[in-house]
Formats: C-alpha cells, structure tokens, sequence
C-alpha cells in the first residue's frame, strides 16, 4: 500500500516536473484567451517567407513537439538551436528556426541578417534588395534620379544665363571698339543715319556675306513689329518698321531653333546676294527671361508672295516672261559654284513653290525660304544635308524624291530636283497670263487629281505611277510666248531627272525669249 502510494507520488512530482520544463513560445494560431501563447516539450518554431511577386513578408509562430522538430529543424531534442533556409514550390523564399528559450524568434533575427536573400533566386532579389518591398525601393531609387534631373536642369540654365552674359559683354566690348561714323546706324542721335540699302553697301565690301553680328542685333533691335502677313510651319511673319523703312520679320518658334539657324547660314554664305534671291538684313534671338523668339529679319515686298500676288492678279506675256525669267535667274545664281578666295558654295534650295517666292514692286521675283537649303563642299567633294532627304512640299517633290531614289551623295540630283518644282512654278504662273482675253483661274499643280493637303503615297501614285503633269491648254499652243513656255516647262518635269534642263540653260532660254502678244495663226 505504501509502494502504491509513493509511485502515485513520483508521477505526479515528474508531471509537475515536466510542466516547469516546458517550452513558452509565442503562437499566431492560439487563442486570445491564452494570450497567444504556447507550450512544448520540443522546440519554439519561427517561420519568415518572401512573396517574390509583391515582397511582403510573412511571419509565422508556434510550438513544435520534439517528434516534428527532426522533420522542420533536422535537429534531436537535445540540440542546439538551428535554422534552416527552404524554396517552396512557387520559388518563394522562406526560413525555419528551430529554437530552445521562451519567446525566442530567431527567424526575424536571421532575416535580418538577410538569411533570406541567400536562397531567393536572381528575379526575388530584384523587387526585395536587401530586404526593401517594391515603394521602398522605387524611393530609393527615383530621389536620387531626380535630384540628377534637378541638377542638370538647373545645371543648364547656369551655362544659359552665363553663355548670354558673355555674348551681352562681349557686344558691350565691340560698342565700345567700334567707330560710329564707321556705321552711321549706330549713332543714337540719328544724324547722318543711311538707309538699310546704304548700310549693307557699306559694311558688306560686297562680298555678300550679310551685315556684322553688331549691325545685325543692332538693327534688329530697333525694329517695331507692325502687322502680321504670314503663317508657316516654322512661325510667323511680320511686317516691321526701321527708322522709316519697312522689313519682314520672320520669326521662328523655339523648336525650330535649327530652321533659323539654317537659314541664317545660308543667307550669310558668300557671295550669295543676289537680286533675286530675297535680301537678308539681320538675324537675333530675343530673349525675355521665359522664353526666346528667334528672328531673321529681310526685304520687304508689298506684292507678297507669288502665290497670293497670282491669285489675285493676272499678268500679260511680257511679265510672265519677266517673272520666270527672274525666277530662273536667282536659281542658277543659287546653283552656280563661285571659285576663289571669296567664292561661294553650289545651293540648292530643296522647297521650292511659289509660297516660297516674293513679288518684288517692279514685278520681279526674288526666292526665299532657304531654311531646307544643302550647299555642296567641294573641297571635300560632300553635300552638307541631314539625314532625312525626303523633305519639302510634297505637291512640289520631284519623281525621285517622293520614290526615295534621290541619290543625296550626288549634289546634282538636288539641283534636278530644283528644275522640277521650278516648272511647275512655271505653269501657276502661265495660267494666269491674259492672253485673247482667256485668263484660267489660279489653281495649285496638281488639283484636279490630289486633295488640298495630299500624302507622299497620293502624290507617288500621279507623279511616278501614273506619270501625269499638269494640263496644258490647247489654245496656248496658238501663242508663241505661251507654247515655248509650256515646251519649258515639260523639259522641266522628265521623269528621268539627267534630262532635265539646268537653270542656267533655262535662264538663257528665257532671256532670249520674245513676248509677242499678237495670235500665231
């Protein structure tokens, strides 16, 4: 009786004993009323995974007896503590820590040792870096980036405002060097002030080369904008006052900052004033602080352009030959190389149309516009273009042009092109003649057969497919001035462009051409 006694005793001492023994952890899955808190006689298990698609962490707690601790921690009851790195099947990352102590969680102190990234894959290790989530990582690196973006900005406006100082000093400077009665426009009393035809006789010592940048900015800056006569794609265009004298002021949006800078380039080439090419005078950028207006200021023609001049009046077979001839004339002057030391580059002017060509007062044309101007080096036997040769009026482009066949290493091709957009300025131009009282009205080439804005494809399917030019009429077969200019014209327009006639032979052709107005019968 007292041997069953003591052993009753004994198990209910190794009982208690094992109570005091066991393991307190902590344990999601546990109930409020036990304080989510656990006991074992195994292991305290912790548990942390990666979800690699979003990277959030997952923490896990529990008990663990000591039977499952050999399958979870591959550790025996008498073992220290272990943890141990898994990939599930989805390849998420995650780390099991086996652990003897109360409360331990050594899965979240292995974490943050980056235990986890020792196991995840290249692709997990690029939205977790270093154990940061997705908006953790896109501050880290988007602050940085644009704090550079804010640096080069504000980098960029420095080198503006100095580049602009330097320019404003050194005018300042060349004010100062410069004799006033050298250039009477700088005087600011007005005494013995020229005109802008003296000025540009004087400074220019007739090499044609375009006024200095002093004169240039000086008379720029002097000029009051008037009214506006013209829109384009590269801005607008005004007319303006000068001491009394009128100019035009092409001004030019900031995005086509290389459209002035082109042209002004081009005007300035040496040698390249000619009667009729449009004069340049001036060209300035204005800079207000918010934005900047880029000018380039020329001659002044009341008439406008060719294409508003024709639709509004007619001419006589006398002035169309004037107005062709003088068109011809500035072309070849455009076209022709100039050899020696002041010689000038061979140009082709590339848009040429009669919005591009002015009316001068005593009914001669000047050409402008040379914003898609290529000039041929000779020296080094290159065509100065850009990459893009398919530019222009499309309604104006030649066969091997809108069929991209141009050879742009050829500086002729440019120049065949010319010829061709030139006869069609030819035939607006005829139409308008009053020849027997029979005037056509004025139509663009080409506007019985395209829409009033045709695509480079509409155009390809007239020109090179179908091989149509515009009409002739019959009946200006029975006028002498009207049949050669029409036989000019279709000189001008051979798809085969080496057939085509030069400017300089059409020029001589003209000049030689009479204009009588009686009817050949």
């Amino acid at each position: 009786m007292m041997g069953g006694k003591l052993y009753f005793v004994l198990i209910v001492a190794l009982g208690c004993w094992d109570l005091a023994l066991a393991l307190k952890c902590h344990c999601d899955i546990c109930t409020a009323e036990t304080n989510h808190t656990c006991e074992t006689d195994g292991f305290c298990f912790t548990s942390t995974s990666l979800n690699r698609k979003t990277g959030a962490l997952i923490h896990a707690y529990s008990c663990l007896n000591s039977v499952d601790s050999s399958v979870w921690c591959g550790v025996g009851s008498d073992d220290g503590d272990e943890v141990i790195k898994y990939i599930d099947e989805d390849g998420n990352p995650f780390v099991v820590a086996c652990c003897r102590g109360d409360y331990c969680r050594n899965a979240q102190q292995h974490l943050t040792n980056h235990t986890l990234l020792s196991v995840a894959d290249p692709e997990a290790v690029d939205l977790t870096w270093f154990g940061f989530g997705k908006w953790e990582l896109a501050l880290l690196i988007g602050i940085p980036i644009a704090v550079g973006i804010l640096f080069v900005m504000i980098l960029f406006s420095v080198r503006h405002q100095r580049r602009r100082r330097m320019i404003n000093r050194r005018m300042v400077d060349m004010e100062h060097n410069m004799d006033s009665a050298d250039i009477p426009i700088l005087g600011h009393n007005g005494v013995g002030a020229a005109c802008l035809r003296d000025i540009i006789d004087m400074t220019t010592s007739g090499s044609g080369s375009g006024l200095p940048l002093l004169v240039q900015r000086s008379i720029a800056r002097q000029i009051q904008l008037m009214d506006i006569i013209g829109k384009g794609r590269f801005g607008e265009v005004w007319r303006g006052r000068w001491r009394g004298e009128n100019v035009a002021v092409k001004i030019f949006s900031s995005r086509e900052e290389r459209s002035w800078f082109r042209e002004a380039e081009i005007y300035q080439t040496v040698m390249l004033r000619h009667d009729n090419i449009l004069g340049f005078i001036a060209a300035d950028n204005k800079d207000n602080g918010t934005w900047t207006q880029l000018w380039l200021v020329t001659d002044y023609h009341e008439n406008g352009s060719l294409f508003d001049f024709l639709n509004r009046t007619t001419v006589d077979s006398t002035t169309m030959v004037r107005m062709a001839l003088s068109i011809a004339t500035g072309l070849s002057h455009l076209h022709m190389e100039i050899l020696g030391t002041q010689g000038k580059p061979a140009i082709a002017h590339r848009d040429l149309k009669s919005k591009n060509v002015l009316v001068k007062a005593n009914r001669t044309c000047a050409i402008g516009d040379l914003g898609l101007a290529v000039r041929y080096d000779a020296t080094v036997d290159t065509v100065d273009i850009a990459l893009n040769h398919r530019v222009g009026t499309k309604r104006y482009m030649a066969p091997e042009v809108l069929e991209e066949t141009i050879n742009a290493n050829h500086f002729d091709s440019f120049k065949r092109a010319d010829v061709y957009a030139l006869g069609l300025v030819f035939w607006e131009i005829a139409r308008r003649c009053n020849m027997g009282g029979i005037i056509d009205e004025y139509q663009l080439p080409f506007y019985d057969v395209v829409p009033s804005d045709p695509s480079i494809e509409e155009m390809r399917k007239v020109v090179c497919v179908d091989r149509q030019r515009p009409s002739i009429p019959n009946r200006w077969q029975s006028y002498e001035t009207l049949r050669a200019m029409s036989q000019l014209m279709k000189e001008c327009w051979y798809a085969n462009a080496a057939a085509r006639l030069t400017a300089l032979r059409i020029k001589k052709t003209l000049a030689n051409l009479d204009a009588p107005e009686d009817v050949k019968n």
